[in-house]
This record gives structure tokens, sequence and C-alpha cells, in this order.
């Protein structure tokens, strides 16, 4: 991609020449496969469009990228793909004599010099495309060709404000930067204290000259209401909202723009949409100017603007020694006449020039006017009506560039001297250096003025459309409020944004307390917020979390004069800050980087598992559903299930084993990215009792433990792995076996149907007698006893003796059953022995039971009626049961 630019602006560079000569053109390709520079431009947006798409398609960084990652087809191709983007890189790079990507992988800052490597690569392309361009557009500039960064000539080069190149190219000159270091403060000579307070901006206004629609009663008497004793040292933006309290009223337009409602009816006349003549500027040594720092040469020049049709106005301001920054100077010029206010001795009586300034019947000229505007209304409660901006214009217009000193060389060919543009305006009195600075940028205004308003209309074909599109656009800017700017508890994360940086949960508390801690100094001193503390210094103090105040010291290069004096301050945030406890998984992540991680001063009056001074905010909580549970781990770092859902902090078995081995139920299903991220969380801590064990007189460091090059660090390691190779093992050898098992039922199910289906063709034992009662006799016989056992007995008592018995075989061949009283039984019962005195309950509870015989027959049981089957309910010997008559 960066290829098809790099050719893109080469052959941009080259369409003159391409053009001159029409003929080779048309016979000729530009490219092999290309016919012109458009055709490739074409394809090479078309392969950017495609690259991005692809690019949007790739999973997003979180637990999709992870998920995806475990993937090993996944890793291997992002791997191919990383080599072919940094081989693509590389070559760029030593196209452009640039110094090539490092292969060194193993340095700690390998990663960062890579980083700074690519940037410096990014600047060397992008200023030498900026060059091709303008030389596309006919801009020549005599700029010095922009070497390579590894091959540059050792020089001291500041910034671009002090440095003037020479025609020849040779030596360039260098020029010290204005600044006066002990001068005083101007904010102290201020009749109005500047309002640095954390409320929002009231406007200044109190005076609305050249009103269509009145100014509101509430600011005309602000004036009043500000003066009462007892409002003193209290912000403006509370003073209004007491004063509307005590008087009951309600402004709902409190915050809104004064001219709001002039400047939405505001019409462009046809003069100025039509083609102006030019009108020459004068020479700067024909024209005369004016310094005015007086009130009556202020009223002056407020009369002399009201009489003109247009004036050109610009400011210089400083920023570096106030919070809110100061307008220092205003330039106005006409076409005859240069002036110059001292706005710092004028600050109280500068809104006198609201009447020339909203005067819709006057021009004023600005170049760039988007901070202007919010200045005039910030420090002297001024306002623009019937704006114009040469900056919107030259947009329009799609120069090559659109600052002030391109318009002066592209319209009045005049180099101007930006030595100046960063220089202390506060310094009274004005070198002769910086005044001339100051008129060049309002002197040669007007002129410019009226080219642009002239190729607006010829770039536009004589229409007024795009002339118009540009007093609309300024009209906008006009209508711009100032915001002050105010402190918030989320203010930190937008500047630590802009850092890109990734701060743990200890470095981004330190961060928020040092940024409140610089706002709110700044607001009490009245000075900027890169004066007490900047913010590359900052992001240093809060990355290192320095334990001593020489640390802090030592973050700033050099050493801001507040952050000297508040040294201890600083020290207290910052150690604020190491308290806070960090989350496991950012522990984690610093000992997977290699790196230690910070932790809280140990107290030696305490043991490491005494937790009587921890409080509850400092547990961390898991849910059961992130982490797995381990049910007999001392000090489980996992809460474990109890039927008290309200129970919180540690929970031990009562029983206490050391090196016991936990059981670890593997689950089937597959786990989730975050129970993964967990399980590994949790394998990083090592065994609590491992301190209880002897240690033969060697004492072991505990941040050589987390140390990448220590020797203990590399056992730990690699105890680690050997136990997630054994947990490996045993998954293997669990699989296998239910892999046996299930074989194993799979064989059984087998047999067991087998079985079924032979059992289908065996003959019950019933079908089996009756096809043995067609044989022999004695067969017959024996089979029949055989039968007449597992048959269920025949009742003489229900069935006559006379009664022929049911068979469900044919007559002739009758199933005959065999009759137990032609057995002979005597032997089953033994001899009869005499009653026994003792108390025999079986006796006692069947005697009742006896039954009369009749015809005087004695209950003497035969033999033949005794069954084998029934309990006696009668006892013949001992507690011997008799068997049940028939």
């Amino acid at each position: 991609m960066m290829d098809s630019a790099k050719n893109k602006f080469s052959s941009d560079s080259s369409r003159q020449d391409t053009n001159s000569d029409n003929n080779d053109e048309d016979n000729t390709e530009f490219i092999s496969g290309y016919k012109d520079v458009d055709a490739f431009v074409k394809y090479g947006l078309g392969a950017v469009l495609s690259a991005t798409k692809a690019s949007v398609a790739l999973p997003q960084a979180g637990d999709e990228f992870d998920f995806y990652r475990s993937f090993p087809g996944f890793q291997e191709f992002c791997q191919s793909q990383a080599d072919k983007l940094l081989l693509c890189m590389s070559q760029i790079m030593q196209n452009h004599n640039c110094r090539s990507l490092m292969r060194d992988r193993n340095k700690l800052t390998g990663l960062e010099e890579r980083f700074d490597s690519v940037v410096d690569s990014n600047d060397v392309i992008l200023e030498r495309v900026g060059i091709l361009l303008d030389e596309a557009d006919g801009v020549n500039r005599s700029q010095q060709p922009v070497m390579p960064v590894g091959f540059q000539p050792p020089k001291i080069v500041v910034s671009s404000w002090n440095r003037k190149g020479s025609g020849s190219g040779s030596r360039a000159e260098t020029f010290r930067l204005l600044h006066a270091k002990n001068i005083t403060r101007p904010q102290l000579k201020f009749k109005e204290k500047a309002d640095n307070s954390n409320t929002p901006f009231i406007p200044k206004i109190f005076i609305k000259p050249n009103a269509v629609k009145p100014l509101p009663s509430y600011f005309t008497s602000k004036q009043i209401h500000k003066e009462r004793p007892e409002d003193h040292d209290v912000p403006a933006a509370l003073v209004d909202f007491i004063h509307q309290q005590r008087t009951q009223e309600h402004v709902d337009d409190m915050f809104a723009h004064p001219y709001q409602y002039e400047l939405d009816h505001l019409t462009t006349p046809e003069s100025l949409l039509s083609k102006p003549e030019p009108q020459m500027y004068k020479p700067m040594a024909d024209t005369s100017c004016s310094f005015v720092d007086t009130l009556e040469d202020l009223v002056a020049l407020n009369e002399k603007l009201c009489r003109l049709s247009e004036f050109a106005v610009d400011l210089e301001h400083h920023s570096y020694r106030s919070f809110l920054g100061l307008t220092c100077l205003m330039q106005i010029s006409t076409r005859e006449h240069d002036y110059i206010i001292d706005t710092l001795e004028l600050r109280s009586e500068m809104y006198i020039l609201n009447e020339a300034f909203t005067d819709p019947s006057i021009v004023k000229v600005f170049h760039g006017a988007d901070s202007d505007v919010e200045w005039l209304q910030r420090d002297f409660g001024l306002y623009v009506v019937n704006l114009f901006d040469t900056h919107q214009a030259s947009r329009a217009l799609n120069l090559a560039r659109h600052s002030l000193d391109h318009l002066l060389k592209h319209f009045c060919n005049v180099d101007s001297d930006k030595r100046y543009q960063l220089a202390d305006w506060r310094i009274r009195p004005l070198p002769e250096e910086m005044v001339q600075y100051a008129r060049t940028d309002t002197h040669y205004l007007l002129y410019i003025y009226d080219c642009v308003r002239v190729q607006l209309l010829d770039f536009n074909h004589g229409q007024p459309g795009l002339l118009r599109s540009v007093w609309n656009k300024s009209k906008d800017i006009s209508l711009k409020k100032y915001v002050k700017p105010i402190y918030t508890e989320e203010s930190y994360l937008e500047l630590q944004r802009k850092q890109k940086k990734s701060f743990n949960t200890q470095q981004l508390t330190a961060f928020r307390l040092l940024f409140a801690w610089r706002d709110k100094l700044a607001r009490q001193e009245d000075e900027s917020t890169g004066y007490v503390l900047p913010t590359h210094m900052m992001s240093k103090i809060s990355e290192e979390l320095p334990k001593e105040p020489q640390g802090i010291i030592a973050c700033c290069n050099p050493v801001p004069p507040l952050v000297r004096q508040q040294v201890n301050e600083l020290h207290l945030l910052v150690q604020e800050a190491r308290n806070m406890p960090l989350l496991k998984a950012e522990i984690a992540a610093q000992k997977t980087k290699g790196l230690t991680p910070i932790k809280k001063p140990e107290v030696t009056l305490f043991g490491p598992h005494d937790t009587s001074r921890v409080s509850e905010s400092n547990v961390p909580h898991f849910s059961a559903d992130e982490l797995p549970v381990k049910q007999g781990v001392l000090f489980s770092d996992v809460e474990c299930k109890t039927d008290d859902d309200k129970t919180s902090g540690l929970i031990a078995p009562a029983r206490i084993t050391l090196f016991e081995e936990i059981e670890e139920k593997t689950e089937q299903t597959s786990l989730s990215t975050a129970q993964m991220k967990a399980r590994r969380i949790i394998e990083a801590f090592e065994n609590p009792f491992r301190m209880y064990l002897p240690s033969d007189g060697v004492h072991v460091n505990q941040n050589a433990k987390l140390d990448p090059s220590s020797k203990i660090f590399e056992i730990s390691k690699r105890w680690k792995l050997k136990s997630i190779e054994q947990q490996q093992k045993e998954l293997e050898s669990k699989k296998k076996a239910k892999e046996q098992v299930k074989k194993v039922a799979e064989e059984r199910n087998k047999t067991k149907q087998s079985y079924q289906e032979s059992l289908q063709n065996v003959a019950t034992v019933r079908q089996q007698a009756a096809e043995f009662s067609k044989g022999d006799g004695l067969k017959r016989g024996r089979v029949a006893s055989e039968v007449g056992e597992s048959t269920p007995k025949v009742n003489k008592k229900l069935k006559p003796a006379g009664e022929p018995q049911k068979t469900e075989a044919p007559p002739p061949d009758t199933f005959k059953p065999f009759d137990y009283s032609q057995s002979d039984l005597k032997v089953f019962a033994g001899n009869k022995s005499k009653d026994n005195t003792q108390f025999d309950p079986n006796r006692q509870s069947h005697d009742f039971k006896k039954k009369k015989i009749p015809g005087g027959q004695k209950s003497n049981f035969s033999a033949g009626n005794r069954s084998m089957s029934y309990l006696a309910g009668k006892s013949q010997r001992g507690f011997r049961h008799n068997w049940p008559k028939r």
C-alpha cells in the first residue's frame, strides 16, 4: 500500500514531463500493465479499499482475538503475514534511505526502537510527499533537500522559528528567542482579576452597540450587583447565580451569544459579492504606525474606524504564564495607517471598540480568526459582526498552503519573518523587530482580501456562490463562543488516551491525582498547566511511580519551579497511588512479560497471611462462573461454594495437609476464554505452605522469585512446565481409560443381544414335557415328576377326587401329576418328642387355630399330608415348624 502511494506521488511529480510529450505517452506505458497514471491510481485506490475492508474483518482485540489465537493455524497465518509486512516496510524504508527495522527481537527495548524508526521514516516520507505535491501544483519551495534520518549531520536545531536559511545554501543564521525572565506579571496590574474558577464562562459585555435585539437587563446591571461587599472573592458565575436568586430573575440566554440574533439576520450586500478592483497596498516605510496605550488614543481610534468600510485585525497571544491566556497586543490596519494597541494596559477599556467591531456595514478582515474571536470575548468582551476570514478563502481556492506567510508570498511576494512567532509578547517596551513583525500581519491583509475575492469569482466562472460560502463560513466563526476549561473527575481520561500508553490501576491512579493537583495549582497561581507540570513529565512520573522524592525530580528535566517547591506533596500523591491494589490480571500480565510487579511495602510486624488489617473492599471478588472452584485448599484465591451466599473472605477446610494433591475434575466441555485466563492466573500462584519448609539457612529474596534473570525464577518456571505436562499426561490416561470402559460396555451389549436372539428358538419347559410324554412311560414318569416339582400343586379340597383332571394335551396322552400321598415322607418327621414344659410361642399361637375333626378322629397328620413349602401351625420338636396340612 505504501509502495502504491510512493509511486502515485512520484508519478504526480513527473506529470509535467508526460504532458510535454504526448506522442511518447501514447506509444509507451507508464508502468508495465498500466497505460497512464490515472489507471495506476485507480488500481491503487482499489487495492487500498480492499486492504481496508480486509483489516476491518479481522478479529477485534480482546476475547475474540484470544479465541482465534488459540488455533495453531491462525497463529501461523498471523506470523506469516507479520513477516511479510515487516519485509515490505523494511524495503520501503531502505528505498527512502531510512534505517530499516531491526531483526533482534530479544531486547527489552527492541519494540520501542522499532516504533521510533517507523515514526521517523513516516516523517521523511510524508515530507517528501509534501514537496512532490507542491511541485505538482507549481509551488517551488526554496528548501534544503530532506536528508535521511540516519545520515543527518549533527547540528543543534531548536525549532523552525529560530533558524533562517540563506539563499546561497551556506551556513544557517540562528536567532535567539526574545524572552524576559524577570518580567513583571501583567496580571498584577489588571483592574479585574482573572476568573480561573471551575465555573462556566459568563459574557463580559454590559453595553451592546449596534443592537437589533436589546441586551437583557441582567447584563446591563451586572456592574452594579457585582460590587456588593458580601460578593467579594466569589467566582463570577456564582455571583450571577446568587443575584438571580435575590432578584428572582431567570435569564435563559445568560450563556448565549449576545449578538446571536444580529448574526442570524445578517445579509451580505451585493457590493461585497461583486468583483472588486484590488487596491494596492502602500510600502511599510511610507505608512505611518501609531502605538495606542492610553484611553484618549483608543477613543480617537474607535471614531476613525467607525468611518471606514473595512479594516484588518490580528492579535498576539501569550499562554505560558497564565492559566486562561493573555491577549498582549492588537494590530489594526487600514488602507492608510497601522495601529498597535497595548491590550495589557487598556484591558478594561477595550470594550469601547465594540462600536466598530459590531457595525454590520464595516468589514473586519482576519486570517484564521477561530482563536481570535474567542480571545476577544474572554479578555475584552468584544464581538465581531460582518467578518471575512482569508484562511477560509484560501481553503476554498485549494491553494497549496493556507498560512499567512504563504498568502504574503503568493499575492504580495513578501517573505515573512516568523522568528518572533513564539516570542514573549508581554515584553514592554516592545523591540523594533517585534513591532515590524506585528505590522506585517495586518499591513498587507486588505490587499489579500481584494485578491482572494477576485479569484473566488473567477474560480466559479463569475458566479458568487463560492464567495458567498466563504462569507457564511466566516459568519459561523463569528458565532463561536468562548468556553472555559472545566475540571471534572473524568477530565484526565481524555488526556491519558492521547498519550497512547497502557497504564495499570496504580499508574492510572497516579495520573489522575497528578492531573487534579496540576489543575488546582495552576488555577491558584494563574499559571498554565504546561508551566506547572508538562504532560510528558506527568506521564513519566505516573509510569515510573518513584518511591522517593528524588525519583520525582529525576523524572523531570528540566525541573519545573513549582514541582521543586511541591515535591513532598507530589511524593504523597505517588505513595497514595502505590498503595492501590493491583488487579490479579495485571499482576499475571506483568509476570508474563517478565517484569517485577509493583507491590505494597511490607510491614515486618505482620505475617504474610495476616488479613486483619485488610479492608473488605481490597479483597478481590470473583464469581463462580468466571473461575473454577478448588475445594480443600487453604487460603484459596477462589471463593468456595457454601450454603450461605453472604459469606465473604477466605474459606478453608478444618483439616490441613501439607502438599495435599487436589483432585481437579476435568470438564469435558471446552472452557471459555475468561475461564482459561482465570485458570492461568491461578496456576501462576505458588503454594503458600512453601514458606514453612526448612530453608537450611538459605534466605530467598521475594523479588528474586519474580526476576526473570534469577535461577529461582527459572526453576519455578521449569516446575510449572513439568506440572503442566503431568496434568496433560493424566488427562490422556483418563481419556484412554474412558475409551476402554466404553469398549467393554459395547461388547457386553453385543453379548446380551446375541443371547436374547438365541433364546427365541428354545422351547419352554412345558413344551419339552409334552414332547417327552409321547415317548417311553418310564421317561414320562421321570419327566412328570420333574415337571411336578416345578408346577403348582393341585388343591384336593377344592377339587373332588372323582372329577377328572383337565389337561391341555389330547385325551389319550393326558398328563398325570405325581401323587404325593403315595410317597413315604416319614423320614422328614423324625421321632415324636414329649411336650416340652417350656413356653413355646409357636405352639401358643397355633393352638387356638386347631379345627375340630368330626367323627372323633384324632388330629393326627399323616405323613402324606405334610408339605415342604408351608410353615407348621404346631411344633413337633422344639422350635421346628410342622408342614401345613393340605
